[in-house]
């Protein structure tokens, strides 16, 4: 996956929907970045590290259930300058996870190995991940739905302020990023 440099806060405190200089340009969201791109773009807090934490905890136990082939849409309040427009830390993350069943498993099988987390409630519970998953072996209408619902929910605030998100791949590849976190200073981490 090739990935791109994610922009700064728009002056509104969001990341910027599109390239604003090059607006037709694939420079655009969902931004695909790498975890570890993510993790030092928006671990810059405490709190903001313990939700990346488990993110990563939430990531690992889906690569345990056999989902490894895939990427997550990440959005939310993290994703927002959320201290400096409601002045309060993030409480969580938001993440879609497109994933493909590996050969051999059924959805019954990967739901039985973990079933917490195809449970919203518990996935924000154990992981600060408000979750949501979408099978990209399902048929094209329904994923044409799902990605058009979520793009449409995603790409703006309830204020209706237009805003963009990132993309990571699921690989386990990027587990690496668990040692970045524990680098970073808002992390108590010494770079």
């Amino acid at each position: 996956m090739s990935t791109v440099a994610l922009p700064n806060w728009s002056p509104t405190g969001v990341l910027p929907p599109i390239d604003a200089v090059d607006p037709i340009s694939a420079n655009r969201s969902p931004y695909r970045v790498s975890l570890a791109d993510l993790m030092l773009r928006f671990g810059t807090s405490k709190e903001r590290c313990a939700i990346l934490d488990g993110m990563l905890k939430y990531r690992a136990a889906l690569h345990a259930a056999g989902l490894v082939t895939g990427f997550q849409w990440i959005d939310g309040s993290f994703l927002e300058h959320v201290e400096h427009l409601a002045g309060r830390a993030p409480n969580d993350v938001d993440i879609v996870t497109f994933y493909r069943i590996a050969a051999g498993d059924t959805p019954d099988i990967v739901l039985a190995r973990n079933p917490d987390l195809f449970d919203r409630v518990k996935a924000k519970e154990n992981f600060k991940v408000d979750a949501f998953i979408v099978p990209l072996d399902a048929d094209a209408a329904f994923l044409v739905a799902h990605s058009a619902y979520w793009y449409g929910v995603w790409s703006h605030r309830r204020d209706y302020t237009w805003k963009g998100f990132v993309e990571v791949d699921l690989t386990p590849a990027e587990t690496p990023a668990i040692e970045l976190l524990k680098t970073l200073p808002a992390a108590g981490g010494t770079p």
